[in-house]
């Protein structure tokens, strides 16, 4: 597959790079060009998809970037549906929402399937019993609220962010996730309330 290749054509060099003392190998070497390679790859991979008529890979524009303006690739994010909910209608920004998710990253040094940096349940989802979190989609990186406006009750995606729809050129405020990272979610809707309305949250 064209884009894990040329992400391990550049990761797979990454591996002789060492921190500044030389005494153990950098976590995220050359994180900024391997993130690029990935997202520029995983964008045309999609486009490819959707033109063949795969209709369970969606690429969506940022909410923010309004429908006279001219998006860069840099200001969408690429959806794979895995179930289709039932639900009417989607979140809008003033909203709050009830999920589940999981966040990882790029594949790194010793973290090979990706850092996995947050999650709101262990192990395997298993909707009977995993307790979702529930937040306003405005609290979120504009990826996260970008995907949120567009699901429906009882989706479920994996949804890839570039990290200019995440914490772009900043790390997070948790320390985590460093400078220039694609985010990657599992995520979720299990319900959504508009602004005034009582929040149930599930025990």
């Amino acid at each position: 597959m064209l884009l894990y290749a040329a992400f391990f054509i550049i990761h797979s060099s990454l591996f002789i790079s060492c921190s500044e003392n030389d005494s153990e190998p950098e976590e995220f070497p050359d994180w900024k060009a391997t993130n690029e390679v990935y997202w520029q790859t995983l964008y045309s991979e999609t486009e490819a998809k959707i033109a063949a008529g795969d209709k369970t890979w969606k690429i969506i524009p940022s909410f923010s970037v309004t429908s006279t303006g001219n998006p860069t690739k840099n200001q969408y994010i690429i959806v794979h549906v895995k179930e289709e909910g039932a639900g009417i209608g989607c979140p809008i920004y003033t909203d709050t929402v009830s999920v589940h998710y999981r966040g990882h990253l790029l594949p790194s040094t010793t973290y090979t399937s990706g850092l996995q940096f947050d999650s709101s349940y262990d192990g395997d989802l298993n909707p009977k019993t995993a307790r979702p979190s529930s937040f306003a989609v405005s609290a979120v990186v504009d990826g996260f609220s970008t995907a949120l406006q567009k699901m429906h009750i009882g989706d479920r995606w994996d949804v890839y962010m570039p990290y200019a729809m995440g914490y772009g050129k900043s790390t997070s405020s948790s320390s985590v996730i460093p400078p220039y990272s694609t985010l990657i979610f599992d995520l979720s809707l299990v319900d959504y309330w508009h602004a005034g309305d009582v929040v149930v949250k599930q025990k």
